[in-house]
């Protein structure tokens, strides 16, 4: 709009037209300023080898992603890096939900770094939603010591709905921690009462953490975990709860006696102690070092790791052919038919199964 005061009759006064609308936007900002530079291999290896926790994590989302290109990086990351790995103690800490395991991991790992020093890396898995697929991630929040700790690394991972809820991918991070420098790893499992198989068969000593006073005793004498335990760890002794503690820690040494002799050699041990108080967690890790001495000692230690290794080839392979068979574009077309002769009464579920799987077969041909 033009303004009055700029005619003749107002000469010698002149009214600016004003500042138009201006963009939000700063016109000195360099674009590609916040774009992330993408690390080769070599990036990668030579940041985790200095001990780069933020390279560290870029590489386990790496190993985490489920894209083909960023397979091949993670595992030709992974080849460069298994040389400097395998110089760690390898911890699985389990126990059913409310059993405080994120806290007393917080009070485990501070213990650790002050009495024994080096670097701790904790790796802990958080259930994935099944109608969502997406986990809250919230652990970190729960180690409030740790997470400000200058020597830990903490990764929440997606347990995937994969066995004993050990995200599938935490082997490989393993090796990606203890090429960093991570002479102490963590792995806490989801602890949903199934089977803890996944997580045994990456640790050097599997701590199962129980509660008491909450009901039937004998309902957390689970035959199949309680024979992976090293160590069983009654949580909570404190105030009035002290003597339910110690009834409890009666009643699963008595059951660990009705237990075949371990592979070890080593009869695993019950104690009590209180993470949100810190009582007893000395006597733990006095355990756990103790065990590592006596199986290094016999040689079980490294007998254990080479079963491991063989375990988990196995796994990747049973993985990949899977996968393979899924993701074939036939046999994704066969499965939608299979699937409605079944479900219309057609055909046998393991008929319709014999049948994907010889047409599978005869296409590798």
């Amino acid at each position: 709009m033009e303004h009055p005061e700029n005619s003749e009759a107002y000469a010698g006064l002149t009214v600016n037209s004003g500042v138009g609308p201006v963009s939000n936007i700063n016109p000195y900002l360099q674009r590609n300023r916040f774009v992330r530079k993408q690390l080769t291999v070599n990036d990668y290896v030579e940041g985790i080898l200095k001990g780069n926790s933020a390279i560290l994590g870029q590489a386990v989302t790496l190993i985490e992603s489920v894209h083909p290109d960023h397979q091949v990086l993670a595992q030709e990351v992974i080849e460069k890096c298994l040389p400097y790995s395998g110089n760690s103690v390898r911890v699985g800490i389990s126990g059913v939900p409310g059993a405080g395991k994120s806290t007393s991991i917080d009070e485990f790992g501070i213990h650790v770094l002050k009495e024994y020093g080096g670097k701790l890396a904790v790796l802990a898995i958080d259930p994935s939603s099944e109608r969502t697929k997406g986990s809250i991630l919230g652990d970190k929040t729960r180690m409030e010591k740790l997470s400000v700790h200058p020597d830990s690394f903490i990764r929440p991972s997606p347990s995937a709905g994969s066995l004993g809820g050990v995200a599938r991918k935490t082997r490989e991070t393993i090796v990606l921690c203890e090429a960093a420098g991570y002479d102490k790893i963590f792995v806490e499992t989801v602890g949903v009462g199934q089977s803890e198989t996944a997580c045994h068969s990456m640790v050097d000593f599997f701590l199962l953490i129980q509660l008491a006073g909450t009901g039937d005793e004998l309902q957390g004498i689970k035959r199949g975990i309680m024979e992976m335990a090293d160590g069983i760890i009654i949580n909570k002794c404190d105030g009035n709860n002290v003597e339910k503690c110690q009834l409890a820690a009666t009643h699963f040494r008595n059951a660990l006696h009705l237990f075949p002799p371990t592979e070890s050699g080593w009869m695993p041990k019950v104690l009590t102690y209180s993470g949100f108080y810190g009582y007893g967690i000395k006597e733990i890790w006095d355990m756990v070092y103790a065990y590592v001495k006596f199986v290094k000692a016999n040689g079980y230690f490294e007998y254990r790791r080479n079963e491991q290794a063989k375990y988990w080839m196995y796994e990747s392979i049973n993985n990949k052919l899977r996968n393979n068979f899924y993701n074939n574009p036939t046999i994704a077309d066969m499965l939608k038919v299979a699937e409605k002769s079944v479900l219309n009464g057609e055909k046998t579920s393991f008929v319709a199964a014999k049948q994907l799987l010889d047409a599978y077969f005869a296409l590798l041909h």
